[in-house]
């Protein structure tokens, strides 16, 4: 996510008996670290402590296990824990942090999110002007002031995105019947959608949409490519890359095509070894 660059710890936290105990137990280390992971994921989600992706996503166990690279044990522990010592509460299924207010500046967080929602919304209504190939005005001013003659001169240039390129970028499934994935893909994609939204949202505004997130699950579901492999694909991207997520497609691609092929290789030396043996 953006905006979010830090979050609130006193400097007496580990005198906190809460903390103490935490910490006295025999996976104490690795629960106080989740702990902060858990401060840090809803500083960055930035949605009142709710641990949340979106407005009706939450994280589950096995989603916090994956994105803090924690043993599901680990975790499972740590949140009974917390919410044992009042840490966190489970609202409706959402994991929660029920005084947020003590860790951030709640002023600041919801300016921040006013900032993202306008952003949010003005990157949408480009992506609707791009996809029904709506000309969009892109102004570049060119000022000259003098102290003679004060004279302004404006140069305004009518850019228009090339609509074919852009339906390759954007999810175009739409037109097609969508593939089925297996429910046991979800919380890998939604770790990869947080990791692709956590690097992109900020400043471009490019977030995965519910398509391009099935997409990415065909991948997964071919068996070529894993998630940690589209993790690491995503952290690998070049910051300058014109489309992040035409470069993510193709890196998914060719590491498919590579497999594929080792897969075609494999089978043809079975073969022939299978051939020599007949004869």
């Amino acid at each position: 996510m953006n905006g979010v660059q830090w979050i609130k710890i006193t400097t007496d936290i580990f005198d906190d008996e809460k903390i103490q105990l935490i910490e006295s137990m025999p996976e104490g280390d690795t629960l106080i670290v989740i702990w902060f992971k858990i401060l840090v994921l809803a500083g960055k989600q930035n949605n009142s402590g709710i641990l949340s992706l979106g407005n009706k996503v939450y994280y589950t166990e096995e989603m916090l296990s994956t994105v803090f690279r924690r043993k599901a044990t680990s975790v499972k522990l740590a949140l009974s824990m917390f919410e044992e010592f009042g840490m966190t509460e489970i609202i409706d299924g959402a994991i929660t942090i029920p005084k947020w207010e003590k860790h951030q500046n709640i002023d600041g967080l919801e300016k921040i999110r006013k900032q993202t929602r306008k952003r949010v919304a003005r990157h949408r209504q480009k992506q609707k002007a791009l996809i029904t190939g709506e000309p969009q005005l892109v102004l570049d001013c060119n000022v000259t002031v003098t102290d003679e003659n004060e004279n302004v001169t404006q140069e305004i240039k009518n850019k228009s995105k090339n609509k074919k390129e852009i339906e390759n970028i954007l999810d175009n499934s739409s037109r097609k019947p969508e593939t089925y994935i297996l429910p046991k893909y979800y919380s890998l994609l939604e770790s990869i959608s947080y990791k692709y939204n956590d690097r992109f949202l900020y400043p471009n505004n490019y977030t995965l949409t519910h398509a391009q997130k099935m997409k990415i699950g065909e991948y997964l579901a071919s068996g070529y490519v894993t998630s940690d492999e589209v993790i690491s694909m995503i952290e690998r991207i070049p910051e300058d890359a014109t489309s992040p997520l035409a470069y993510l497609f193709k890196s998914m691609e060719n590491l498919k095509q590579e497999r594929m092929l080792e897969c075609k290789a494999i089978a043809h030396e079975n073969a022939r070894k299978k051939y020599m043996i007949n004869e």
